[in-house]
């Protein structure tokens, strides 16, 4: 069974940073593509960021651009997300997918092309 769990959420300051981590338990998924979405209460889904299974291409909604990293360890089986300069608009639930799609990443896939995710984890920014 493969199970993605994500860690590092919590309680920041404005301004503050925070690194989250999304660890594949079940099987190697190096050869699929990683996203981050978030969900703030009382809002959609959002995309958030995404990188390809060889770290040669990574994308980013426009709101976090300049102030989230995505990368990749697939020695590891990990995923992470380094969050800078964080608002008060960051706060949401953060969740990793995983879908088996190759070439250069741009925005989202399609829904039903994630095949796993997380149950996701909080990030709570203070003003």
């Amino acid at each position: 069974q493969v199970r993605l769990v994500e860690s590092g959420g919590g309680l920041v300051q404005a301004g503050g940073s925070l690194r989250l981590s999304c660890v594949v338990f079940g099987r190697t998924l190096s050869t699929y593509r990683m996203d981050w979405f978030r969900q703030a209460p009382g809002k959609e889904r959002e995309f958030v960021a995404a990188i390809d299974w060889s770290s040669s291409t990574t994308d980013y909604a426009e709101a976090v651009k300049g102030r989230f990293t995505i990368s990749r360890d697939n020695g590891k089986n990990t995923v992470y997300l380094q969050m800078n300069s964080l608002k008060s608009e960051d706060t949401a639930i953060y969740s990793c997918e995983a879908g088996r799609k190759f070439g250069a990443v741009v925005g989202a896939m399609r829904s039903n092309e994630y095949e796993f995710w997380g149950r996701g984890i909080q990030v709570t920014v203070s003003s």
